[in-house]
């Protein structure tokens, strides 16, 4: 499930969710204000597993979709 970034529109408060893709485009009642606020980014993030043999495998946590895929040509990171 991804994180989805919104922002207030009465408060201008930027707050995070996890959230279905189902409801990433639904209102979300902001944390300081309890206005609905509305969706303005999908959050990048990192995971990390082992493999069996005690392996690290990493995926994400670049700044762009090349840097996501293993490859940072696009933005030079």
């Amino acid at each position: 499930m991804p994180i989805y970034e919104y922002i207030c529109d009465h408060c201008h408060e930027k707050f995070e969710l996890l959230r279905s893709f189902s409801k990433a485009d639904a209102p979300a009642p902001c944390p300081v204000c309890e206005h609905e606020g509305r969706r303005c980014a999908v959050t990048t993030f990192a995971c990390v597993s082992k493999g069996a043999g005690g392996e690290t495998h990493s995926v994400g946590g670049g700044g762009c979709a090349s840097c996501a895929s293993g490859s940072c040509a696009g933005c030079k990171h």
